[in-house]
């Protein structure tokens, strides 16, 4: 074998070398019933089987182990590894009839994030995050507006 035929050789088994990906499954942040998102919800750290691929959040407001009206009420923080499907079905039930924030209700909300230990924050209720991107959009144009009637230097 000639040298130049050894040298692309090597350069063909550095490349090939270089597109092998070892894949660790996803980490997320497991917890269950937790009283808040302290200690052990920030602390605990489960590798994913291979078939999650997301992580889950759930938070609830209410009374343990089951909601009672009535009952002395506070946060729950469960978070857990779960496919997208598990994740996107929870959301579409949680979110649309109980995830409610009204404090004198029990509430249950699930949030889902993908890439590693991406649950770590709790962050409930995408509506009021599309809510605030709507005033922020308006709070925009009407600046605009205002710049361009020149009531605004």
């Amino acid at each position: 074998m000639k040298s130049w035929q050894v040298a692309v050789l090597a350069l063909a088994a550095v490349y090939l070398c270089s597109q092998v990906h070892f894949v660790q499954g996803l980490e997320c942040y497991v917890c269950s019933n937790q009283t808040g998102n302290t200690e052990k919800c920030l602390n605990t750290i489960k590798t994913c089987e291979p078939f999650e691929n997301v992580c889950g959040t759930e938070i609830r407001w209410g009374s343990q182990p089951y909601f009672s009206e009535g009952a002395l009420k506070q946060y729950y923080v469960s978070k857990r590894c779960m496919t997208k499907e598990q994740c996107q079905s929870k959301r579409r039930r949680y979110m649309q009839m109980y995830c409610t924030h009204i404090w004198y209700e029990d509430w249950a909300c699930n949030e889902c994030c993908q890439g590693d230990r991406c649950n770590y924050f709790v962050i409930s209720g995408a509506t009021g995050q599309q809510s605030h991107t709507l005033l922020l959009i308006a709070a925009l144009l009407g600046v605009g507006l205002l710049i361009r009637r020149g009531i605004l230097p």
